[in-house]
């Protein structure tokens, strides 16, 4: 994919993970304008990765695509920065939770395509999930340019856009119900008698090969978990007393607090 010069607006942790991604997938250091609020993390980039820092305006000057990783309640005065800077065919690629495209689009000129993303932070080790929608005046060409771009930090799943709060509530903040659920077995475990060194290292690897088995053998969750529940036996006994208090019916509604927070944020 031959490219011309991209800037990425917003040098936080998300930001370095698609730098580094792009960089793994063949992009230039010195195809790359990054810009972030802490003069000091553009120096850490800079010597990290062979890239330019400059300003939010100096940035997207001559960029074909610009992608704004900023926080949501920081995105209108940055576009409002940058907006008349964008030139007629610009890629502008928003992964700012909860701004729909069309508040995007009302700020820019009508020739500026824009892609929202959904990513999570899996993408640090390249196993991230991003789900894409395209605004009204992206096409399709502009949609595989951003799943191009996105492949080196996980899959990526183009959807409508009706769906990104959705999206937002399972894959964007999922992370972090896994990741809650490992903190409470590995709690068990010591509780147990483990040490805490084992007790992590039985949760992690557990965690990893279920979710690699449920990868790769395609076989529904239902199926897998009543493999393991014998008649009368240990795992039954354990999802009994998580069917008692409720557990599936918490995370439903979690799930759903977290759509509902996205809508709220999107104004949608």
């Amino acid at each position: 994919m031959t490219q011309r010069r991209l800037a990425l607006l917003g040098a936080g942790v998300m930001g370095e993970t698609l730098l580094a991604g792009l960089l793994r997938a063949g992009w230039s250091g010195s195809d790359v304008v990054v810009t972030d609020r802490r003069p000091e993390r553009c120096d850490e980039l800079v010597e990290r990765y062979g890239v330019t820092a400059t300003g939010n305006v100096e940035a997207v000057q001559g960029a074909e695509t610009v992608v704004v990783v900023v926080k949501p309640q920081d995105l209108d005065e940055l576009l409002a920065e940058i907006g008349p800077e964008l030139a007629d065919g610009v890629l502008l690629v928003s992964l700012c939770a909860g701004v729909t495209t069309a508040s995007i689009e009302s700020r820019v000129g009508p020739g500026v395509a824009v892609v929202r993303v959904m990513p999570n932070t899996p993408a640090q080790v390249s196993q991230g999930m991003a789900a894409i929608s395209a605004g009204a005046h992206a096409g399709p060409d502009d949609l595989v340019r951003v799943e191009t771009m996105l492949a080196a930090t996980g899959r990526v799943l183009s959807v409508p856009e009706k769906y990104q709060d959705a999206v937002t509530a399972i894959s964007g903040s999922g992370p972090a119900y896994l990741f809650y659920v490992v903190e409470s077995m590995i709690e068990a475990g010591v509780q147990l008698g483990l040490p805490r060194d084992i007790s992590t290292e039985l949760v992690v690897q557990t965690m990893l090969g279920s979710a690699t088995l449920l990868s790769q053998t395609g076989g529904h969750p239902t199926e897998l978990r009543e493999m393991v529940t014998s008649p009368g036996g240990t795992t039954a006994a354990a999802v009994r007393t998580l069917e008692q208090h409720g557990v599936r019916a918490a995370f439903m509604a979690a799930i759903e607090s977290a759509r509902d927070r996205s809508r709220l944020l999107s104004g949608s």
